[in-house]
This record gives C-alpha cells, structure tokens and sequence, in this order.
C-alpha cells in the first residue's frame, strides 16, 4: 500500500489552514494540500473559462478581470499575507514601464524585479533555510520572468528595427503599451499563478482575445495577420487527460521513492564514511530522480490547467491531430531517456530556457552568452549555495558533453548495432552525470556538496576538463563544412589536428551532425514561434538550454 510521505509541518506557513484536517488524513503537509486544492479547483475553473467565458461570448475585459480575480483569490489562500509580494512586485515594475524610456525599460525593470526577488529569496532564507514548504518565492520566480519579458518585448517593439531582431523577436515585439487590466491579468491570471508555466504576453493576450484561432492559410506562420484564417477549435479533451494520468503517476512515483532515498541523508557522516563509490553515483542519481519528480507532477498539472482553459494550442500537425504544446514545461520522456546533456537541457524546465534565451543569450556578445545566462539562472533562483555549485559543474559538463560527442560519436555511426550500443551507453552515462551535477542543487549546503564532491574524487569534473583541454590535442574529431551540410553532410572535412592554425580553431566548432541538427532545430523553433509557439531554450538547472543553442543574431533565424 502506498504510504505518502509525511513533509514537515512549518510553522512559518502563512497560508489557509482551514483543511488542517485533511492534511493530517491524506499524511500531507497543510500547505501542499492548499497548492493541490487551489490547482484542482483550477483545472475546473478553466474548464468554465474556456466554455462560458469563451471570447466569442463575452467581452476579453470579463475574461481579464475572471482570470485575475480568480488568481488573486488563489494567492491569498495559499500565501497569507505574503501574498502582498505578488501585488507588490508586478505594481512596482508597472510603474516602472509606464514612466521609463522604452530604451532603457528593459534593463530598469530587470534591475528592479530582479532585486525584488532577491531580497524574498534572503528574506526566505534568513527565517526558513532549507525548507522545502510552500512559499511565496515559487510564483514571484514565475512573476519576474512574465513582466520582464514583456518589458524587453516592449523595447523590441519600440526602439528596435525588424531587421534588428530574430523572427521570435519580431512576433514577440509590442507595438502598444498594455493597459492596467491587461497587464495585471497576464501576471495573475489563475492556470499559472502557482506553479506556471510562463507565457509570453502576446501569446496571452492573443488567447484572451481569441486571436489564437487565427492561422495562416499556408501554415508557414506568417507574420502578417491581415493573411490569416480562422481555424478549428479542437477539444484540449485528449490533452488534458494525458497530462493530468502523467501528473498522477508523477505524484505516485515520488511519494512512492523519495523516503526510499532521502536527500538529506547524503550529507550524513556515515553515508559519506561507509559506503563504496558506487552506491554513493548511485545513490546520488536516484534521490535527484525522485526529487525531478515532484517538478514533472506539478508542471504537468500546470500544463494541464493552461491547456483546459484553451491556452496552449498551436495549431495542427501534418497528420490533423491538435498540438498543444505552446507553453509545455517539460518532456518527461524525452529527459529521462535524453542522450546527451543538450538533449535533457532541452526538455527540462523548457519555459526557463525560453525566458533566459530571449533576455540573455540572444542579446549578448556571443563569448560571454553562456557565462551570462548560467550566471542570471543561478541568481533567480536564489542563495543556496548548492545551485551555484550545480551550476558550475554544469558549464563544465556541458562543454565537456559537447566535445566528447565530436570527438567520438561519428565512429559509432558505421552500423545500427554501434549506434544503438552508443545511444545506450551515452543515456546511462548522461544518468549519471545529472545526478552528479545536480544534488547540490537539493542538498543546497556548501560544504556538505563538497564534501560528497570530495568523497567522489571529483571524478567528472577532472574527465570533463581532460576531456575540454586534452583530448583533443591526441583524437581526432569529425567536423563538416557548411556545404557539406547543405549537401547531406557527406563530405567529411579534415580533423582539427591536420590543418593549419586558422582553420584548427574554427575546426573546434560543432561536429557536422551537430550543425544538421542545430539548423534543423532552428527551423523548428522559429516556426514554433510564428504560430504562437514562441522561440526557446537552461534548465533548472539546466536552464542551459540557451547554452547550448546556435546565435541567430546577426541573420535572420
């Protein structure tokens, strides 16, 4: 029989404790229970948003003042009188985009939002560190991220010149200051409040507004609206379902395992004493999976809620199945079977990824773009020292993930049998390398990360830097020109170790199967962009997704 885990009971909980009783019942927490209140009661809501309020019945000013009201309501009940903070910060940065020159708005309301956060996130960590309860830090995150991307699409869409900006920027641009209503109705408004996922404001208020239902008629995502059509409304039925069954069974699994592998134990002398190697990458790797959990069932959930409400949709694929994945958080399969570090950045935390690849990545001289968005995804999420070491260790691995797979991945493509051995050996390893890079990020204690880190010989961070400096002055890695690309990839160029000096250093560029899959996944990106789904990329860490992608700022994506 499934035992749930009985999660501390926190006395600095400034929440509802009117269903106390029910959370001494069901072995939770009182404040998670008022998460999953307020997010069941939502899944409903958005049912009746999306059906009575419907912008062909009523007015997109009924359908604001609903969706904000309800989220108000839901904060308050969740959050007490920390709920101020959720009031507090978006009325500051309003006043800032409405008194602030659109040329400099951007960075002034990053600065202030962003200093807003952190002061919350010491506040937190001064009167609860450590404590995993319910607190107002979670939706201020998701807060930050909405009023500062619109404050940098304000910027595109004031200041800067369409040929200036990526296709993704171009459809993101605001050309019309947001009233009041507007704005506070994207920063509130219920399916997202608590635990997200961001969307970006012209994707809200196109859904608000009933734009979303407009395509273009040659589904190439053409920007001009004066050229497109109306098109079907599906159910979100079938989507609804499948994430709201994944959402459960996410629940199960991590009530199921995570007293099996508690975090905290990894800092305990005799598990750092009197356990072999082995077990510890072991043990490593399964409380960081079970913890990743608990991420998937609230994020899907989330999804679940948008989509209910009708946000989410992005149009129909070739076969004329809806897809609904516009503001999808995460790829629980697509993570926990990935290949490869760029593969599980990407399907992690996907709305983080698409946040600091617009603010950071794509605006920032290309040899501080991953130094900065490491650096600004370590900030927002706080103190702990634990996050920046996971995301130090990170960078590192990142890089070394992608060197190792241009010097070796290309000798394993000669039969199915090689490819399949290494697609498998690079998941197993890619198991154990997040589990590695990620429990600072749960522990989040210094010294009891670098004690374990200590205890493991720093093993992975020594072969990722033999693998970044070292192996490549003895193996020879695969690299293919741009035509050859163009042309299939199959002119396989010289290694770098056999040309002179100019070209061995553009030969440490990307392996040419990585170049294929970069531009193949540029295409998809922008046109996810064009139909409402905007651009993306680092996750949570791995909000280093934006790390991993090519620039796009001097053509055209």
């Amino acid at each position: 029989m499934l035992e749930p885990p009985k999660f501390i009971e926190n006395d600095m909980y400034g929440g509802s404790r009117t269903f106390t009783w029910l959370a001494d019942m069901v072995g939770l927490s009182v404040d998670l229970v008022n998460f999953l209140l307020c997010q069941i009661s939502a899944l409903f809501l958005a049912s009746l948003f999306r059906s009575v309020l419907h912008p062909s019945k009523v007015s997109s000013k009924l359908r604001h003042t609903f969706a904000l009201s309800i989220g108000l309501a839901f904060g308050y009940f969740c959050f007490g009188q920390q709920a101020i903070h959720i009031a507090g910060l978006p009325a500051i940065c309003y006043i800032v985009i409405r008194t602030q020159d659109p040329r400099i708005v951007q960075r002034a309301v990053l600065l202030v939002a962003m200093s807003y956060l952190l002061c919350v996130h010491l506040m937190r960590q001064l009167y609860d560190y450590g404590s995993y309860a319910l607190d107002i830090t979670g939706p201020l995150m998701i807060i930050t991220q909405k009023v500062t991307s619109l404050a940098f699409s304000i910027h595109d869409g004031f200041v800067r010149r369409d040929e200036d900006l990526t296709k993704a920027q171009q459809y993101h641009a605001i050309r019309k200051m947001p009233s009041a209503l507007e704005y506070f109705s994207y920063v509130w408004h219920f399916p997202s409040i608590l635990a997200g996922p961001l969307v970006f404001y012209k994707d809200y208020i196109d859904f608000v507004e009933g734009y979303n239902l407009l395509s273009s008629p040659s589904g190439n995502g053409n920007l001009d609206n004066s050229k497109k059509e109306v098109v079907l409304e599906p159910s979100p039925t079938k989507a609804v379902i499948r994430k709201v069954v994944g959402s459960l069974v996410c629940a199960f699994i991590f009530m199921k395992f995570v007293k099996l592998y508690p975090v905290k134990d990894m800092k305990e002398d005799d598990f750092l004493n009197n356990t072999s190697m082995v077990y510890k990458y072991w043990y490593a790797m399964m409380a960081t999976t079970c913890i990743r959990f608990k991420y998937y069932h609230a994020w899907l959930l989330a999804d679940a809620i948008c989509n209910n409400s009708g946000l989410g949709f992005t149009g129909y694929d070739k076969d004329g199945n809806p897809k609904w994945d516009l503001i999808s958080n995460i790829n629980v399969l697509s993570f926990e079977f990935s290949t490869n570090m760029r593969d599980a950045i990407n399907n992690w935390n996907c709305g983080t990824n698409r946040w600091l690849r617009t603010l950071v990545y794509e605006r920032v001289p290309l040899k501080y773009g991953t130094l900065l968005t490491f650096a600004l995804s370590a900030v927002w999420h706080g103190f702990y020292p634990g996050y920046y070491l996971t995301f130090a260790t990170g960078a590192v691995v990142v890089t070394a993930a992608r060197t190792g797979r241009r010097l070796f991945r290309h000798r394993f493509q000669s039969t199915q049998v090689t490819r399949m051995f290494y697609d498998i050996l690079t998941c197993l390893i890619t198991r154990v390398v997040l589990g590695y890079a990620t429990f600072p990020f749960v522990l989040l204690e210094f010294m009891g990360s670098i004690k374990l880190y200590l205890r493991f010989y720093l093993c992975l961070h020594i072969i990722s830097l033999v693998t970044i400096f070292i192996l490549p002055k003895f193996i020879r890695g695969e690299r293919r020109s741009r035509a050859g690309a163009a042309n299939g990839g199959s002119s396989v160029q010289l290694a770098a170790s056999e040309l002179p000096s100019a070209d061995a250093k553009a030969a440490t560029l990307t392996a040419g199967n990585d170049l294929n899959k970069d531009e193949a996944e540029e295409e998809k990106e922008d046109k996810h962009a064009h139909q409402s789904a905007t651009a993306a990329t680092s996750g949570e860490d791995a909000e280093a997704e934006a790390h991993e992608c090519p620039r796009r700022r001097q053509r055209a994506p």
